[in-house]
């Protein structure tokens, strides 16, 4: 039976927790001060400590700070009038699993409760994981043994395991979405929904129902009830992905369910309870979109608990080998190739490079290198024409290169591509004789096959544009119509 001190000078209200919680099947007692709580805490061992905020002698700000001093982990929930939400968010900064404010509500009391029963109850399965992320530099898909990556993986060892929100930043392609994924992985909250929703993705008259849900009939279209993305990560983690882009009513809609636990679906006229781990992230400075009215202040204190900046690939080049290394080994399971290392000149480019797009152009990079090579080493020859020379483009971006002549540039590119397969026939194993437009059409047809027809992911990997590779498929399909 877990044990679960209540921290509250004011009798009535300890005395009616305490008697709440035993009902629940914890076995509970009362202090009524801090002072007094921290023996109990000592003598009696409680692995759960609910205290107040304001109170005499020590307060549960103090309260807590000593409770980390000590040499076995507690959880802390802190409870809070009306009005000290930013006193609440303070305590969460300094390591209390969550707050509650007053009068508290038994129903979110209870979730917070079995909530942290179960991170302590996954702390033993977790130290495995922790243990791998010390020794190999690596936690799940984030790779690095950089000072900045290794900053960054403490910061979510420490955090994850609360309830706090976290604000990811960084530029694109960084690595945003797979914090937020390590985050709920290293929490009690891993067997449950991660959800993840780009506020930019979404157009502005949809965004409120996706996010928080709709009732029949509540605007044209709704046709029936549906959750929205809250609701459908039900006790696990919500990313919302971009949030400077979502619009101020939603973000003021936002506000108040991170604030309440419950929300209101678009038409409905009761709210519904939600136990969700929020992640925020943001390619902009979040105070200059504070300052431009982009991001409302409110939201963005409450979002910003805890801050993880993700760096730039170019501030840490000494992980290029690590990362490329693993996504081979990704790239090789998901596309059935055989590639075993990269050559000394590759590896060499690749850390020469600047990465514009980040981590997320690295990956194009070598997925497109380890179809090409199919097995063995991957070698310059696998790399895009004109790689890291002046007016380059990124794989990343080359789709959406602005002018009239892009079209033409992604021709230019893939027949650079046919003509770089010609000079090294092994890598789709075209024979001599074999013209550019044939090399180009089998370089293209690779591609979908290793993507599983994906077109877009293929255009990705090509660094041709959707429309492109959409003409090139005509194209082959009036060709061989005509030829029956």
């Amino acid at each position: 039976m877990e044990k679960v001190l209540i921290v509250e000078d004011e009798l009535h209200a300890r005395t009616g927790l305490t008697e709440l919680i035993e009902s629940w099947g914890y076995q509970a007692e009362g202090a009524a001060d801090g002072v007094e709580g921290l023996e109990r805490i000592v003598q009696w061992s409680p692995a759960i400590v609910v205290t107040d905020l304001k109170m005499p002698r020590m307060d549960g700000m103090e309260l807590l700070t000593r409770i980390g001093e000590l040499p076995r982990r507690v959880v802390v929930i802190m409870l809070t009038a009306q009005g000290s939400i930013e006193s609440a968010v303070d305590a969460m900064r300094m390591g209390a699993y969550d707050y509650i404010p007053k009068p508290v509500d038994p129903i979110r009391l209870r979730t917070i409760l079995q909530n942290a029963s179960r991170q302590r109850e996954s702390d033993v399965e977790l130290e495995v994981t922790r243990r791998q992320l010390r020794d190999t530099g690596k936690l799940g898909p984030l790779v690095g043994t950089s000072p900045q990556m290794k900053s960054i993986f403490s910061l979510i060892e420490r955090v994850a395991p609360s309830n706090v929100s976290v604000l990811v930043t960084g530029e694109s392609g960084t690595g945003k979405e797979l914090v937020a994924r390590a985050l709920h992985e290293l929490s009690a909250r891993r067997n449950k929904p991660f959800v993840a929703v780009n506020c930019a993705a979404i157009p502005e008259t949809l965004i409120e129902s996706e996010i928080f849900g709709h009732e029949k009939g509540s605007f044209t279209g709704a046709l029936e009830r549906r959750a929205g993305c809250f609701e459908l990560a039900e006790e696990g983690t919500l990313l919302l992905d971009e949030i400077g882009e979502m619009p101020a009513a939603t973000q003021a809609k936002l506000l108040r369910v991170l604030e309440d636990r419950k929300l209101r679906r678009l038409g409905s006229k009761v709210e519904t309870p939600v136990d969700v781990r929020v992640v925020a992230a943001t390619n902009r400075d979040p105070e200059q979109a504070v300052a431009n009215g982009e991001l409302r202040g409110d939201l963005y204190y409450r979002l910003n608990v805890f801050n993880i900046q993700m760096p730039p690939l170019r501030e840490h080049p000494e992980d290029v080998q690590a990362i490329a290394d693993q996504m081979i080994q990704d790239m090789n399971e998901r596309h059935h190739c055989k590639v075993s290392g990269m050559k000394d000149t590759f590896l060499k480019r690749l850390i020469e490079y600047q990465w514009p797009g980040n981590v997320r152009e690295l990956r194009n990079t070598i997925e497109r290198a380890t179809i090409l090579a199919g097995a063995g080493l991957i070698g310059v020859e696998h790399l895009p024409a004109h790689f890291g020379e002046p007016g380059f483009a990124p794989l990343a971006s080359r789709s959406r290169q602005p002018g009239r002549d892009s079209g033409v540039r992604d021709l230019e590119a893939i027949k650079a591509e046919a003509q770089r397969i010609l000079d090294d026939r092994r890598t789709v194993h075209v024979e001599v004789g074999t013209t550019v437009n044939e090399a180009e059409k089998q370089l293209i047809l690779k591609t979908l096959e290793s993507t599983h027809n994906n077109k877009t992911r293929a255009a990705e990997i090509l660094g041709i544009s959707s429309k492109t590779l959409q003409n090139k498929l005509k194209e082959y399909n009036s060709a061989a119509e005509g030829a029956e």
